[in-house]
């Protein structure tokens, strides 16, 4: 089940308000940091997603004048603007420490390892990192962040019938594998 929070309806009008009192951007942080600490963290390590959240509303405070009021919910594009500082993340760690920049890495190895190890996401983990990185991306945006599929394709930059699509073969390869689990469970 979705859970709605009735104050994201005014996040278009928050940022409306302060394109002339710029403190006004501040509730946007209040309603939005913890989740997308939460992401950042997921995908970085605590370590760093202080500095990356931060980052990101740095970002979007200085690009709030381009926000497309017709969205009343800024999650999708604050999720966007933390993918990009992610990825400045990741491709400055890779320039600090000499290694070859490429798009399209996606440094999943390293996350996965810092989760919780339960039998379930043990069998998961593996399934999990054979996904192909577009795929995984919608599915932990669905899964963990709980966006809808139209919210993770505003935050991919992607059609909703390209996120639903991404999302459906995603489902459809983890299902064998949480069936295996489950059958797991029960003989045990």
């Amino acid at each position: 089940m979705r859970r709605r929070r009735g104050s994201a309806a005014g996040d278009a009008a928050v940022i409306e308000s302060s394109w002339q009192e710029p403190e006004r951007f501040a509730v946007l942080f209040d309603r939005h940091a913890p989740h997308i600490y939460r992401y950042l963290a997921r995908r970085a390590g605590r370590q760093v997603a202080d500095d990356l959240v931060a980052e990101t509303f740095l970002v979007a405070f200085a690009k709030r004048d381009r926000y497309d009021l017709g969205h009343a919910d800024a999650r999708p594009w604050l999720y966007g603007i933390a993918r990009n500082v992610l990825r400045l993340h990741w491709r400055k760690d890779r320039d600090d420490a000499h290694h070859a920049v490429t798009d399209s890495h996606d440094p999943w190895d390293d996350v996965v390892d810092r989760l919780d190890s339960t039998a379930r996401a043990g069998a998961l983990l593996p399934a999990l990192r054979a996904l192909p990185p577009h795929e995984r991306d919608v599915l932990l945006l669905v899964a963990w962040e709980q966006l809808t599929p139209a919210e993770a394709a505003e935050v991919l930059g992607i059609p909703p019938g390209t996120a639903r699509s991404r999302l459906h073969r995603a489902r459809a390869a983890l299902r064998p594998v949480l069936a295996r689990v489950g059958h797991a469970e029960e003989d045990a």
